[in-house]
């Protein structure tokens, strides 16, 4: 499954990410991650992240607007792709925090190529793209900001009823969208065990007749290894 996760900070996307990564690698699936589209890339060295924020506007715009166009091919060649962000939290961080003096964001993100984006991985026919609106109601998502908070936090909690109304615009306009390849999936009252349950179920039917053949194959929980014998394939924990 080839998916792109997008939402409000906090709303709970990378650990998502990290649960399905688990899951497939659980069944000895390859899997590509790409959970670094927000400015400072979080999988940047601290030394890289601490220079990012203080980076010209311009060459902010470059830096990001060239891995949005790198990331259709890497939607489009690797299966169990699963990236976060992607162009739409671009689009939408960049309007309300692209003027801010205290934000790293910027203000001239070429926002007339988003369908353009989207229509590049369309016209590759892929036949199991989802796109995952992640989201979370305003008293958790302030939770987890006290709880847990990022250290370069993107969102101010004063936005927070904005911003998730600018993604749910986005996500409504996106070409995903419209052919029905859209989840919305809450994590307000769940666990992240039961988030990934609930994400498996909502996107069976968007996946391909392969992929639901291995969610069903029965493995153990513990780690295992797969052998051959006589041409039968055996799972050994």
């Amino acid at each position: 499954m080839r998916c792109i996760f997008v939402g409000i900070e906090y709303a709970g996307k990378s650990t998502l990410i990290k649960l399905l990564t688990d899951y497939y690698r659980h069944r000895k699936l390859s899997v590509h991650v790409d959970d670094h589209f927000t400015i400072p890339d979080s999988t940047l060295s601290a030394e890289s992240r601490a220079a990012y924020i203080n980076f010209p506007n311009d060459v902010k715009e470059r830096m990001q607007r060239m891995q949005i166009q790198y990331h259709v091919e890497v939607i489009k060649n690797y299966p169990n792709t699963l990236i976060a962000g992607w162009h739409i939290e671009e689009a939408v961080y960049t309007t309300v925090y692209g003027n801010d003096p205290d934000s790293s964001y910027y203000s001239n993100y070429q926002y007339r190529a988003q369908r353009g984006y989207e229509t590049m991985v369309m016209e590759a026919r892929l036949p199991d793209v989802v796109l995952i609106h992640v989201t979370a109601n305003d008293e958790v998502i302030n939770e987890r900001i006290d709880t847990d908070p990022h250290e370069y936090q993107i969102i101010k909690s004063e936005d927070i009823s904005k911003l998730k109304g600018l993604f749910e615009e986005e996500i409504d306009k996106s070409l995903f969208t419209h052919k029905g390849r859209k989840i919305v999936l809450d994590t307000s009252d769940k666990t992240p065990p039961e988030s990934l349950d609930e994400l498996l179920l909502l996107t069976e039917p968007l996946i391909t007749f392969g992929e639901l053949a291995i969610r069903a194959l029965p493995v153990p929980e513990e780690s295992y290894e797969v052998r051959y014998e006589k041409g039968v394939r055996k799972i050994i924990s």
